[in-house]
């Protein structure tokens, strides 16, 4: 009995003791915090509210708890309260946040921090990260990983090539014919063939004409007799009949000199060129009219191109252009636009353009298919920026000005010519600008997630923000 009188005692001894040490403790405790509360209330703003029972709830304002305790104020120097459930604060910075958007770049944001199902903390907007320009900022890392380069937009001349398949043709002026007048008949042809090589005053045949022959004795007597010799007029006639048949000026020569008129007349080559065609048979007879001999001359010659329709603005007489035969593809030839024919092809969209091409050893054939490449330069230097700084949506055209310290601004802009890898500016840039030309899409879309949560935040309705804030205080 004795011994269970003791236990209880000492029982009862402990109890009060503990209790005594507790509350003891628990008053310097509380003390101390409101000790240091009131000490940072005096020097600065809560960085925000926290339960005052120690769970993981707080609040961007003022509030009680379900037991009427009012919420504890955090300071940004309170070291008072280091639990790991606390929120960590913003580090100190000059920029004010504007709100904390969804980590995964959904259109979701928060006036106050916050996590997303998955734990992820939201990250904060800064004060000037969201300029009312669309500008978006990147870090020196951000830009170093991505491979951001940027160029000055530049005066420079646009050279555009334009490319047009076409085919070698005969140059029409180029071309002769040797074709009877009258009745006459081949009495022999000489040693020539299609595709053989002529040169003028070369012979090709002999004709007997009995038309010609009389013309011939005609104009001989003429200049012969006594009676008109002195008379200009007789002796002009006779010669004007012969030339009128067609008869070579060295056959009349000869028979101005020799006073002999020949039974039969030689035929000689024109011009210098190439037989196209033969048609002269020793013993034929040959009517008015009949084609004996077609030569052309192919030491100049036509490329005949397709353009394009879109591509006629382009194109005017006189511009350069670079010929390559399919036949001879390490062979280059030059020439010039001579005429750009008045009339578009209405199946195939296309306007035949002429150039003119020397053909000096005969490798250009006609009817050889070629490929022209016209330089369309313009001598004008005119403002210009890389192909690849260009996002083009096709309804829109933009670039992305360097503004320096890591900002950049999406920027609208009117194009002209493209050619030789830039295109020309007519509108929307300066020269000596810095436009973005490598991994531009990747700021063009960070740009424009900005620019979404931005709208998004601006145009959510109070009920919502409201919202925001108790699902940050329940969190």
């Amino acid at each position: 009995m004795n011994t269970q009188r003791l236990l209880t005692a000492l029982a009862l001894t402990g109890g009060m003791t503990f209790g005594a040490y507790w509350y003891a403790n628990g008053v310097r405790w509380s003390a101390h915090a409101e000790a240091t509360t009131a000490v940072s209330a005096e020097h600065s703003t809560p960085l925000y509210y926290r339960d005052p029972g120690g769970a993981s709830l707080w609040s961007a304002a003022p509030k009680k708890d379900e037991s009427g305790r009012d919420y504890l104020p955090v300071y940004d120097d309170d070291k008072a309260f280091s639990e790991p459930t606390k929120p960590k604060p913003q580090a100190a910075s000059s920029r004010k946040i504007l709100y904390y958007r969804n980590p995964m770049g959904l259109p979701d944001t928060s006036p106050v921090p916050k996590k997303d199902p998955m734990g992820m903390d939201y990250v904060p907007v800064y004060d000037g990260d969201d300029a009312d320009d669309g500008s978006v900022r990147l870090s020196p890392g951000k830009i170093q990983r991505t491979g951001v380069k940027s160029e000055p937009a530049e005066r420079r001349p646009i050279r555009v090539a334009v490319k047009a398949p076409g085919t070698i043709q005969l140059d029409e002026r180029l071309v002769s014919v040797i074709a009877m007048r009258s009745e006459s008949f081949v009495q022999k042809v000489a040693d020539v063939t299609t595709g053989t090589r002529v040169r003028a005053g070369q012979p090709l045949m002999q004709i007997y004409s009995s038309a010609v022959a009389s013309a011939a004795a005609e104009y001989l007597s003429t200049i012969t007799s006594r009676t008109t010799a002195g008379i200009e007029a007789y002796g002009r006639g006779a010669r004007q009949r012969l030339i009128n048949l067609d008869v070579p000026e060295p056959v009349i020569s000869e028979m101005e000199k020799s006073h002999v008129a020949p039974v039969t007349i030689q035929w000689s080559a024109p011009r210098d060129g190439i037989v196209l065609e033969r048609n002269a048979i020793e013993g034929m007879r040959a009517n008015p009219g009949d084609v004996l001999f077609r030569i052309a001359d192919i030491s100049v010659v036509w490329a005949l191109v397709d353009v394009a329709e879109r591509d006629l603005g382009n194109v005017s007489v006189g511009q350069p252009v670079t010929i390559r035969a399919r036949s001879f593809s390490d062979r280059t030839f030059s020439g010039k636009i001579a005429v750009v024919y008045p009339q578009v092809n209405r199946d195939t969209r296309t306007a035949r353009v002429r150039i003119e091409l020397a053909n000096p050893d005969f490798a250009l054939l006609p009817d050889m298919y070629v490929d022209a490449t016209i330089d369309t330069a313009d001598s004008t230097p005119v403002l210009a920026v890389p192909d690849s700084s260009v996002l083009d949506t096709g309804s829109r055209q933009a670039v992305l000005v360097d503004k320096g310290e890591g900002r950049f601004e999406p920027r609208d802009v009117k194009l002209g010519r493209r050619g030789g890898g830039y295109v020309e500016v007519r509108n929307g840039l300066s020269d000596g600008e810095l436009v973005v030309t490598s991994a531009n899409f990747l700021i063009d879309a960070e740009s424009n997630l900005k620019a979404a949560l931005k709208g998004f935040a601006e145009a959510m309705p109070a009920s919502d923000v409201a919202g925001e804030h108790a699902m940050g205080e329940h969190k």
